[in-house]
């Protein structure tokens, strides 16, 4: 497995994951699938010396990713603390690659100076939590029954690693 950073030609293999997990229900909040055209503004929005988005490829194929993201964009007082996503492909989970992706991109976030970094997800989304827990994030917050998704409702929770 190698771990880089994305290109322009991996945003459909980025976007196809990414909507694998809106079909799953608990990974992400969105609800319907993310166009090609919206994830092309998105990937514009990040850049490599600032928000970095890395890829985890394994024979030539994408089959994971994760981001930082500015946390409320312009926001002065803000500007130190970053959003992480990670995101890996349904076949290839439970396989280490949420480990690297998240190490590295935690690395880039040092490199980068941020003071915070932290991740927003489902509270049914248990693998993901695990994950975090094992790089020593906590649970800053829980917005309580803040999400519903096809009837059921559940806890929105903010985990965070104090990086300084």
């Amino acid at each position: 497995m190698v771990i880089r950073i994305a290109e322009y030609s991996d945003l459909n293999s980025i976007n196809n994951i990414y909507n694998q997990a809106v079909d799953n229900r608990i990974s992400t909040a969105d609800l319907e699938y993310i166009s090609m055209l919206s994830r092309i503004e998105w990937y514009n929005n990040h850049s490599s010396d600032s928000y970095p988005i890395l890829v985890a490829v394994i024979d030539n194929d994408v089959v994971g990713w994760a981001s930082l993201s500015p946390y409320r964009k312009g926001r002065g007082a803000l500007v130190g603390n970053v959003e992480v996503s990670y995101y890996i492909h349904n076949q290839f989970q439970r396989m280490g690659i949420g480990s690297k992706l998240l190490s590295n991109i935690i690395e880039f976030a040092i490199k980068l100076n941020y003071k915070n970094i932290f991740a927003i997800l489902i509270s049914e989304n248990k693998g993901s939590i695990r994950l975090l827990e094992k790089f020593n994030f906590k649970k800053w917050a829980v917005l309580p029954e803040f999400v519903e998704i096809d009837g059921n409702v559940y806890d929105h929770l903010y985990y965070g690693l104090r990086l300084c």
